[in-house]
């Protein structure tokens, strides 16, 4: 190799050099201009639901966090109402600088744009998904005096009887509601569904055998299945539950299709720079991967869930696509 050859490469490798470190200069810049973007003001995370929920719970991980990250107040604003609509109506109206943030659960962006009619929202061109926050699975529960010991039992019932069976939900187009039809459509049966104005009082009828069959969240019922007074029939999830190793997954008794959790999104109001969506998602992650939270999500049945704006997004459309379906093929009407 002659001299001439070396000293081109090495001018070569020195230019390469000096574009990576440009590039990564480039790149530190960048990224230092939106976390001073992001300390630059108060932040506000909007809760359209009560104190004390899941929701609330995330609300107040996330406030604390960026209150720690960006040295900033973080209020978390509880606005309960229509629905949930009246806060994210608030987040609609905001500026889209990444300071006001929504926390939401998985009905409120996938199933009310198709349930409601005059659905005052649209959630893609509204908002910006930042990233899904945290998932908790759900559970076909029985009362034991139904005799109903695993799924297979209640597709063998349903099918010697049709339309006898009945399955209580928290409401006309709630996320349970909407489990109990897909599960009637995967299984080919008939169960006859009885909504209640709320969780609470249709667990309560279930417990006390007057309707034998419930879809509810792993989280509320897990203390029941524990003392023996509710039946788990399965997990509507592909994997069995951590919190709950011991009940199969519906899939496992041979129900493919009802892999159905109850999840919880962070969007930001339309307008939201790609750059600032993609910060606030790592930051949820961070945020949500630390192991004392990992045990607070547990207390309440959750676990953590993060996933990169566009796929979210993906995951949402998805989603929305599949109730569509389903609403509309059974016809389901809010009431």
């Amino acid at each position: 190799m002659t001299s001439k050859t070396m000293q081109r490469r090495t001018s070569l490798l020195s230019l390469a050099g000096a574009a990576l470190m440009a590039l990564a200069t480039v790149t530190a810049h960048a990224q230092t201009a939106v976390e001073k973007q992001l300390s630059s003001d108060r932040f506000t995370i909007v809760s359209p639901f009560p104190p004390g929920g899941p929701v609330d719970t995330l609300a107040r991980v996330l406030s604390e966090g960026l209150a720690k990250r960006y040295g900033q107040a973080a209020l978390v604003e509880n606005m309960p109402g229509a629905a949930g609509n009246i806060g994210i109506d608030k987040v609609k109206r905001a500026k889209g600088d990444g300071h006001t943030l929504l926390v939401v659960p998985a009905g409120n962006l996938t199933i009310n744009p198709t349930l409601m009619p005059n659905f005052p929202f649209d959630i893609e061109k509204d908002f910006v998904p930042i990233t899904m926050l945290a998932k908790a699975p759900n559970v076909l529960v029985a009362s034991p005096s139904a005799g109903i010991r695993s799924a297979k039992d209640l597709v063998a019932q349903a099918k010697a009887k049709p339309g006898t069976l009945s399955y209580a939900s928290p409401g006309v187009g709630s996320g349970l509601h909407l489990a109990g039809e897909l599960f009637k459509q995967q299984a080919g049966i008939d169960l006859l569904h009885v909504p209640y104005k709320g969780t609470a009082p249709a667990l309560n009828d279930v417990l006390g055998g007057v309707v034998p069959l419930m879809f509810s969240n792993l989280p509320a019922t897990l203390p029941f299945i524990k003392n023996g007074k509710l039946i788990p029939l399965g997990v509507t999830e592909a994997r069995r539950s951590p919190a709950a190793p011991e009940i199969p997954t519906l899939a496992e008794q041979g129900i493919q299709g009802v892999a159905v959790t109850s999840w919880y999104g962070l969007l930001a109001p339309a307008g939201t720079p790609p750059e600032v969506a993609e910060q606030l998602a790592r930051d949820a992650a961070q945020m949500l991967g630390q192991p004392e939270v990992r045990e607070r999500l547990k207390a309440q049945g959750m676990s953590e869930a993060t996933m990169k704006p566009g796929e979210f997004t993906v995951y949402m459309r998805d989603e929305t696509a599949m109730w569509a379906k389903i609403i509309k093929a059974r016809n389901i009407v809010a009431e």
